[in-house]
């Protein structure tokens, strides 16, 4: 029988190699005469194929770590809260002149010799990490409010504040991940339903200071209110996925990529998709998300370390919570925001960084004890001798 962590692998390769074909057919343009266009050759020794590989060879790597040694016992992870104040750090380099670079208005990159990257990537797994290493140590004391829950309140509202300064989509998508980890390990839901007001608040704050945020609640309302302006995205998002149909124009065929969809390379790939897959193409991608999440899941239930439980639900509620948000906001249900699709919409750092977390799970299921037969063993289940054969049957304790 499959293991879940195989499934992780196979939905992950599966979505890297679809990433990469539609990436490089949101990347056809009108050329001129004798210009040979996308090429077999071109696309093979592209960054994008470039970036698949690395991310294959992250996961790789990630699911050998031995982990259940690594995090066996408190004393061995002393390093995981120093990433903290590192986070913070390379957030507040993007401010920084000659090394924060910015994109569309927005800094939220970090430009160096031969490398660029963005930190708000880096802080939503990093913090992850922390959060799940807090909840981990210190869930004894977490139903408590002010001893337990307000430090890390504290360690969870610094970097999504600085994140969602620019970015207020990925700051929601950490803050609301921190939060579930932290209820997992023992926090009390209705602490947080009494904060709900004043999380409320400084949602409304974020988008009240930010006019383009008006703008996108109003388009998102009746996008044809402001067609040409924050509607547009929208527009040709759906006009995209309405030519699609049930199997689609064809795998490059698709005309919106051609000057019409904006960030059709990223944010709204799975428009590109819907447009030359179709229905079917977009049933295959679903399918692959809900195999990945499903496995995910699998894996951290079975988890006994307290650590490790809670950064597999982490890496699970990060991957099922962007990509629903991406899918959201493409289809139309949601405001326009910049989330990519993970695995798939054009990405390097959040690629490799996605890739090799779910290579992490890998080496959870890995490390998961199993029965002669290979099924693995549920937590809490010892062997009693049974009466009748005198053989050792596994019963609850």
């Amino acid at each position: 029988m499959p293991r879940a962590g195989d499934a992780i692998i196979v939905s992950a390769i599966a979505l890297l190699c679809i990433g990469l074909i539609m990436v490089s057919s949101a990347d056809m343009a009108v050329r001129d005469p004798g210009d040979p266009g996308i090429t077999l050759q071109s696309v093979l020794f592209s960054r994008t194929t470039g970036l698949m590989i690395a991310s294959l060879l992250f996961m790789g790597v990630a699911a050998y770590i031995p982990l259940t040694r690594i995090l066996a016992s408190p004393h061995r992870t002393w390093w995981i809260p120093l990433a903290w104040p590192v986070l913070v750090v390379a957030l507040l380099l993007v401010y920084v002149p000659g090394i924060g670079h910015e994109v569309n208005g927005s800094a939220r990159w970090v430009k160096l010799p031969g490398f660029t990257a963005q930190p708000s990537e880096l802080a939503k797994w990093g913090l992850l990490f922390v959060m799940a290493w807090y909840g981990a140590k210190f869930a004894g004391n977490l139903h408590r409010f002010v001893k337990g829950l307000v430090p890390a309140l504290v360690l969870l509202t610094i970097p999504t504040v600085l994140i969602a300064k620019e970015d207020l989509g990925t700051g929601v998508l950490i803050a609301g991940v921190g939060v579930l980890i932290l209820i997992a390990a023992g926090a009390k839901l209705w602490h947080f339903l009494a904060m709900t007001p004043l999380m409320v608040l400084a949602l409304v704050v974020g988008i009240i200071t930010s006019p383009y945020r008006i703008r996108r609640l109003v388009a998102f309302a009746d996008p044809y209110s402001q067609p040409a302006d924050a509607g547009y995205h929208i527009i040709q998002s759906l006009v995209a996925i309405a030519n699609g149909q049930g199997f689609g124009r064809g795998l490059g065929a698709g005309l919106q990529k051609f000057g019409y969809l904006p960030e059709d390379r990223t944010d709204f790939l799975f428009a590109v998709l819907c447009e030359e897959l179709g229905i079917a193409g977009a049933a295959l991608v679903i399918a692959l998300y809900a195999t990945l999440l499903i496995a995910a899941y699998r894996i951290a239930s079975r988890q006994t370390n307290m650590l490790l439980k809670l950064t597999a639900l982490g890496v699970t509620f990060t991957v099922g919570a962007q990509a629903l948000i991406n899918l959201t906001v493409v289809t139309g249900l949601a405001p326009t925001k910049g989330i990519a699709l993970p695995l798939l919409s054009s990405g390097g750092t959040g690629w490799i960084l996605t890739a090799a977390c779910l290579g992490l799970l890998v080496a959870m299921d890995r490390s998961t004890p199993r029965d002669p037969e290979g099924q693995p063993i549920v937590p809490g289940e010892i062997e009693q001798p049974t009466p009748e054969s005198g053989t050792r049957a596994p019963a609850l304790a």
